[in-house]
């Protein structure tokens, strides 16, 4: 049996979280420039891609069953969904909010899978969403006088996010996760270039593929690896955005940032209690 090295895991979970913002930075950079359907390509190509050697040489499986076929088909249409309308709200929020209205998502999760999969949530994790929610409408109430409706993007991409969770879940034991994430993001690849053979006759300019220059290939290229999101990702999404854009949450933003992240944080460790006396 390998021995658990939880301080190993914590620092890759921190490198992970100070490198994981500037892809959304780098997204950030090239928004306005770039067709979302160029930005989703490379996202979902490269997320497809760079498992393929760990899976050959682990000897991983690739094959899988009708049933894991439909949902990852399922997920990977809404994954797309999600992750399209969070670079499109980089176009118009700060940085950090876009993150941080975007991380009400696990609090949705919570609550999807209390009403839709009746599973046990104690009231502890109800109020931590509650107060989570308060922390997100601190943050929408300022960015959506600023820029109105597409202010709503991150909760779109929060329901978007919490049901692909969902849906991995119905496969977790099924398929291995190494596996999944590189046929996820063949399939979502695929998945796009069939939209844009669809919309070729439309002229929908996010919908357009344009050659990108050198310097938006490694922009792209850093979209692609560094996608995913979480919580410690918020105070250095702050910072970055500073650093790059000038842009600063003013005080009922940051005061919903620290509450959301507070709210997250408990949800977490009530699911671990949770799921260790269920264990016990």
């Amino acid at each position: 049996m390998v021995a658990d090295r939880p301080l190993l895991g914590i620092l890759f979970i921190l490198g992970f979280c100070v490198f994981a913002p500037l892809g959304d930075a780098a997204a950030k950079s090239i928004a306005l420039s770039t067709p979302l359907l160029v930005l989703l390509l490379a996202r979902y190509i490269v997320q497809g891609l760079l498992p393929l050697p760990l899976i050959i040489v682990t000897g991983r499986q690739l094959r899988m069953s009708p049933r894991v076929v439909r949902v990852i088909i399922t997920r990977s249409m809404v994954n797309i969904a999600g992750s399209a309308a969070m670079y499109a709200a980089l176009r118009y929020l700060p940085l950090a909010d876009a993150l941080a209205i975007a991380f009400v998502y696990p609090f949705i999760m919570l609550l999807m899978g209390w009403t839709l999969l009746k599973e046990q949530v104690g009231i502890r994790r109800l109020l931590a969403c509650s107060v989570g929610f308060i922390g997100t409408l601190l943050i929408i109430q300022p960015s959506f006088a600023a820029v109105g409706l597409p202010a709503l993007l991150p909760l779109l991409v929060a329901f978007l996010f919490a049901s692909v969770v969902l849906l991995t879940r119905q496969i977790a034991k099924d398929y291995d996760p190494v596996s999944l994430q590189s046929v996820s993001g063949l399939t979502s690849g695929l998945i796009l270039m069939v939209i844009w053979a669809l919309a070729g006759g439309a002229n929908i300019p996010d919908l357009q593929f344009t050659v990108p220059t050198t310097d938006q290939m490694i922009t792209l290229l850093m979209v692609g690896v560094l996608a995913p999101m979480q919580y410690v990702e918020l105070p250095v999404a702050t910072v970055i955005g500073w650093a790059m854009f000038g842009e600063l949450p003013n005080g009922m933003a940051t005061a919903g940032i620290l509450i959301t992240i507070i709210a997250g944080l408990a949800v977490i460790l009530f699911e671990h209690k949770a799921v260790k006396s269920a264990s016990g």
